[in-house]
C-alpha cells in the first residue's frame, strides 16, 4: 500500500516531457540567470532564470493548440464557438470558472423567475377567491348541464353514483308503506334519474324557443314602432335630390390613372447565338423555297391534302383503299354540291388571281428599288415571307405551262438566300462582280449571318478571313475607272461589324494594308528622291481606319501608326498637279477628323494649308512668308492654283469637291480645272477656319496666325476671287483678331539670389567610432524605429521559419502514420492470402490422397 500511495503521489510531467516522464532536476551549469546591475522602478523583469528546454516545449505546446488547429481545420467551414465563462481565459483555474459559471446561472433563474414578481408578501384574487386556490382545479364542470349552476351535481347523483348501496337503504326507508312494497332495484333508480333529466332538458329547450319567439315579435313590433317616429326618405330619393358634386382635377386623374394600360410582362431578350441561329433557319428556309420554285417543284405534292371529317364520322373506314367521297362546302349560307363546273369556274378565278398577285409583285417590285427596301430588314423579311404565302395559295395544278417558266426563271433570277463563306479573295470577287449596291449588301451580310460563329466551330477563322477579303475589294473597287463610292459606303457597314467582333484581326489588317503603301513609298523615295501622293485606295483605307478604331486614344495600335501615316504624306509628298492638292485636302480633312475629340496639334497639317494658300496666290515677292517644304518659293508648280480667267470665276458656284478628282480620270477642259482651283482653295479657307477655332487656345497660336494674316490679306489685296471666296476670308481675319490672348507671357523663374563666399573656415565634427553620433530629435527617432522595425523584421522571419518547420514535421508525421496503416494492412492482406493459400494447399493434398 505503501509504494501505491507513493505512486499515485508522484507528481505528474509536464506537457513538453517526451514520454510522459517526470523531467529530471536541471543542471545547475545549463541554467540561464540574467542579472541586473541596478534595479529600476517601473520596468518588469522577464525571464530572470531560464531552464534549457521550457521556452522550446512552451513554444511547441502554443503552435500545438493554435497553428495545428487551423492546419487541421483548414478544409472545414463550420466553426465551434464555446462561449461558456472564463473558456478562453487562462489566467483563471478551473475551480474560478465554475463558481463564475453557477453564480450567472443562478442569477439568470432568479430572474426569468421574479421579473413580473410585484410583492411576495401580498395574494392576488380574481372575484373574490384566491388566485393559488383556482390554480388547484378543484371545482368539477359538468358538460350536460344547461343550468345556470354549472358545474355543480346534486346529491342524490352523487350519492347513485359514488355512495354504494347507501342509497338504496335511504329511498327503501323514505317509501311510504315500505313493508308490503318492493324496493327499487339500482337499474331502475337509474332510469328514472335519466328519464327524469331528459325531461329537464326538453323543459329548457321549450322556455329557450319561447324566449327566441317573444324576441322576434318584439323586433318585429319595434320596427313598425320605428317607421312612425321618425320618416325618412328612401334612398334613391336622397340621391335625386342631393346634387352630385362635380369631380375636382385630383379626382380626375386618379381616375385616369385606374383606367391606364398596364405594363405588360414582355418575352426575356434572346441571346446573339439564338438571333444567329433563327436568322440561319430563316435564310435556309427561304432558300430551299426557292429552289423548290426554281426546279418548278410544288410544296404541296409529299403532303396529303386533309380529309374532310364530318361530326359523326366513328374513323372506322381505315380499311378502305380510297375514299371517293366529295367535300362539302358551303357558299352564301348554301350548300355547294357543283361537280366538273365548279372546280372549271375556280380555275378560271385562280388564273385571274394569279394575274393580279404577279401585277401586284411587279409594282411592289419596281417600289422596292427605287426605296431601297432592301436595305432594311423589316421590309426584307415581311417580302420574303409573303412571297412563300403567296405562292402557297395558288392551285398546285392549275398553272399554264408559261406561268411555270416564268415562275422557274425568276426564282433563278432571284438572289439565294444561303451562301458558304469564300475561302479565298477570288470567290468572294465572283459572288459580287455583276450584281448591283443593294445586292452586294445583301450578299455579304447573309454570309455573315449564315457563318456567325456561335453556329460553328471554323466560322469565326471564316469571318477573320472575310474581312481581309472585303478590305481588299474595297481598294479594288477604289482603283476602277471612275470607282464607285456607292459600294465603299455600304460595305463600310459590315467592315464595322467584323471589326466589333474581331478587333485584333482587324486591326492586323489594316497595318498590313498601310505597311505596304508605307514601303512603297519608302522605296520611290530612295529610287527617285521624292514620293507621290498614293492611289485612291490608300487614301479610302485611311478613311476607314478612322472609322472603324477610337481616335481619342492617347496610344492606340492601329490609328498612331495610321497618324504617322498622314504626317508623311503631308510632309514626303510634294504637290505638282491639280489632282495631288485634291489628294492631299483630303488627307487633311481625315488628319482633322482623327484629331476633332482629342484637339491635338499638328504642324504638319498647318504647313500644308499655308502651302495651298501659297500656290493660290499671285505677287508672291510682296509677301512676308516663305513656303516650306514640300512646296517650293519659285518653280513650275509656285502658282498651280491661281485662276486668271475672270470668266471662270464669275461662273464658279460652290459646292463640295468631288472626290473622284483623286483617281485617273481624263484630262478635264480649262473651265472644269479653274472651277476645281476654285473649290480647293474654298475647302482650304474652310479647314483654316476649323483648325482656327479648335487651335485658339494653344499659346503659339498668334505665331501661326502670323503666316495666314499675311496671305489672307494678300488675296484680299488681289480682288480676283468670287466674292463668298473672299468673304470666308474676310470672317477668318476678323476672327484671329478678335481672338483674345489666352495665355500669359514667359518669364523667369524667380529664384533667391547666391551669396557671395565667406572666408569663415569650415568646422568639421570629429567622428567618435563605437558610438551613435549626435543628431537631431527627429533623426534619433527615425534611426529608433528603423531600428526597431528591423529587429521585429527578423523577429517574423524566425517565427514565420519555425512556424513553417513544425507544420512540416507534423505533415511528415501524417505521411508516416499513413504509410504505417498501410503497411499494417498491406502485411494483414498478405497473411491472410497466406492463410488462404495453405487452407488451400491442404485442402488440395486431402483430395488428392483420397
Amino acid at each position: 500500500m505503501g509504494k501505491a500511495k507513493a505512486a499515485g503521489a508522484r507528481p505528474k510531467a509536464p506537457a513538453g516531457a517526451r514520454g510522459g516522464r517526470a523531467r529530471p532536476n536541471p543542471n545547475p551549469f545549463e541554467v540561464k540567470v540574467n542579472r541586473q546591475k541596478f534595479q529600476i522602478l517601473g520596468r518588469k523583469t522577464r525571464h530572470d532564470v531560464g531552464l534549457p528546454g521550457v521556452s522550446r516545449a512552451r513554444a511547441i505546446q502554443k503552435r500545438t493548440q493554435t497553428l495545428l488547429k487551423e492546419y487541421k481545420e483548414r478544409e472545414k467551414s463550420n466553426v465551434f464557438t464555446d462561449r461558456r465563462f472564463g473558456e478562453y481565459n487562462s489566467s483563471m483555474s478551473p475551480e474560478e470558472k465554475m463558481l463564475k459559471r453557477f453564480a450567472l446561472e443562478q442569477q439568470r433563474q432568479h430572474e426569468k423567475k421574479n421579473i413580473y414578481n410585484l410583492n411576495e408578501d401580498e395574494e392576488l384574487t380574481h372575484y373574490g377567491q384566491s388566485l393559488a386556490d383556482i390554480e388547484k382545479h378543484n371545482d368539477i364542470v359538468d358538460s350536460d348541464s344547461d343550468t345556470e349552476e354549472r358545474g355543480t351535481l346534486s346529491a342524490e347523483l352523487t350519492a347513485a353514483h359514488f355512495g354504494g348501496g347507501g342509497l338504496l337503504h335511504k329511498k327503501t326507508a323514505q317509501l311510504p308503506g315500505g313493508d308490503g312494497e318492493r324496493p327499487k332495484s339500482r337499474r331502475e333508480l337509474i332510469e328514472e334519474l335519466v328519464a327524469k333529466s331528459k325531461q329537464d332538458k326538453r323543459e329548457r329547450q321549450a322556455q329557450r324557443e319561447d324566449a327566441l319567439e317573444l324576441t322576434e315579435k318584439l323586433d318585429q313590433d319595434w320596427k313598425e314602432i320605428q317607421a312612425l317616429l321618425a320618416h325618412k326618405t328612401p334612398k334613391s330619393e336622397n340621391r335625386d335630390t342631393k346634387g352630385k358634386p362635380e369631380p375636382d382635377a385630383y379626382d380626375m386623374v386618379v381616375r385616369e390613372l385606374g383606367f391606364e394600360m398596364k405594363a405588360q410582362p414582355s418575352n426575356r431578350m434572346k441571346t446573339e447565338e439564338e438571333l444567329a441561329r433563327e436568322e440561319e433557319e430563316r435564310l435556309q428556309k427561304l432558300e430551299a423555297d426557292r429552289l423548290r420554285r426554281m426546279l418548278g417543284k410544288d410544296e404541296d405534292e409529299n403532303t396529303k391534302k386533309p380529309k374532310h371529317v364530318s361530326a359523326d364520322d366513328l374513323s372506322d373506314g381505315f380499311i378502305l383503299d380510297k375514299d371517293d367521297r366529295r367535300l362539302l362546302s358551303y357558299k352564301d349560307g348554301k350548300m355547294n354540291v357543283e361537280g366538273e363546273q365548279s372546280e372549271a369556274a375556280s380555275d378560271g378565278e385562280s388564273a385571274e388571281e394569279e394575274g393580279q398577285d404577279s401585277s401586284e409583285e411587279d409594282t411592289e417590285d419596281s417600289g422596292g428599288a427605287d426605296s431601297h427596301s432592301d436595305l432594311e430588314p423589316d421590309v426584307e423579311s415581311e417580302e420574303e415571307s409573303e412571297r412563300p404565302t403567296r405562292e402557297q395559295q395558288r392551285a398546285p395544278g392549275k398553272r399554264s405551262a408559261s406561268g411555270d417558266l416564268e415562275a422557274r426563271e425568276a426564282a433563278r433570277t432571284e438572289l439565294p438566300y444561303t451562301f458558304a463563306a469564300p475561302e479565298s479573295y477570288e470567290e468572294l470577287k465572283s459572288l459580287l462582280s455583276g450584281k448591283s449596291v443593294e445586292e452586294q449588301f445583301l450578299v455579304v451580310e447573309r454570309i455573315q449571318k449564315c457563318n456567325h460563329p456561335s453556329l460553328a466551330v471554323g466560322n469565326k477563322a471564316k469571318l477573320e478571313k472575310l474581312f481581309g477579303f472585303l478590305l481588299e475589294y474595297v481598294g479594288d473597287v477604289a482603283t476602277d475607272d471612275p470607282p464607285d463610292l456607292r459600294i465603299i459606303d455600304k460595305l463600310v457597314v459590315h467592315l464595322y461589324n467584323l471589326c466589333q467582333m474581331f478587333p485584333e484581326s482587324a486591326g492586323d489588317s489594316i497595318k498590313f494594308v498601310l505597311r505596304d503603301a508605307m514601303h512603297e513609298m519608302e522605296g520611290m523615295i530612295e529610287a527617285k528622291g521624292r514620293a507621290a501622293f498614293p492611289g485612291l485606295d490608300v487614301l479610302i483605307y485611311l478613311k476607314i481606319a478612322g472609322m472603324l478604331f477610337p481616335t481619342s486614344d492617347f496610344w492606340h495600335p492601329v490609328v498612331t501608326p495610321t497618324l504617322v501615316c498622314l504626317s508623311q504624306l503631308l510632309t514626303k509628298c510634294p504637290v505638282l498637279s491639280l489632282q495631288d492638292a485634291v489628294k492631299g485636302l483630303f488627307v487633311c480633312c481625315v488628319f482633322l477628323d482623327y484629331v476633332s475629340l482629342s484637339q491635338r496639334f499638328v504642324p504638319e497639317l498647318i504647313n500644308f494649308l499655308l502651302g495651298i494658300l501659297y500656290i493660290a496666290t499671285p505677287n508672291k515677292q510682296s509677301q512676308g512668308y516663305a513656303p516650306v517644304h514640300p512646296f517650293r518659293a519659285l518653280g513650275k508648280n509656285s502658282e498651280l492654283l491661281v485662276v486668271s480667267d475672270e470668266k471662270d470665276t464669275a461662273t464658279w458656284q460652290r459646292r463640295s469637291l468631288a472626290l473622284l478628282w483623286a483617281s485617273g480620270l481624263n484630262a478635264p477642259t480649262e473651265t472644269e480645272a479653274n472651277h476645281t482651283r476654285l473649290s480647293c482653295l474654298a475647302v482650304c479657307l474652310s479647314l483654316v477656319k476649323h483648325c482656327m477655332l479648335m487651335y485658339a487656345t494653344l499659346p503659339s497660336f498668334h505665331d501661326i496666325t502670323r503666316p495666314l494674316k499675311a496671305l489672307l490679306t494678300e488675296h484680299l489685296a488681289a480682288g480676283s476671287h468670287p466674292r463668298e471666296l473672299q468673304e470666308l476670308s474676310q470672317s477668318i481675319l476678323t476672327k484671329m483678331e478678335t481672338q483674345g490672348r489666352h495665355y500669359q507671357p514667359l518669364i523667369c523663374e524667380k529664384s533667391k539670389p547666391v551669396p557671395l563666399k565667406m572666408f569663415t573656415p569650415r568646422l568639421v565634427k570629429v567622428l567618435e567610432f563605437g558610438r551613435k553620433q549626435g543628431s537631431t530629435k527627429e533623426e534619433q527617432e527615425r534611426k529608433r524605429l528603423i531600428h526597431k522595425h528591423k529587429r521585429e523584421f527578423k523577429g517574423a522571419v524566425r517565427e514565420i521559419r519555425k512556424d513553417n518547420q513544425f507544420l512540416a514535421r507534423m505533415q511528415l508525421s501524417e505521411i508516416m502514420e499513413r504509410d504505417a496503416e498501410r503497411k499494417r494492412k498491406v502485411k494483414q492482406l498478405f497473411n491472410s492470402l497466406a492463410t488462404q493459400e495453405g487452407e488451400w494447399k491442404a485442402l488440395k493434398r486431402k483430395k488428392f490422397k483420397k
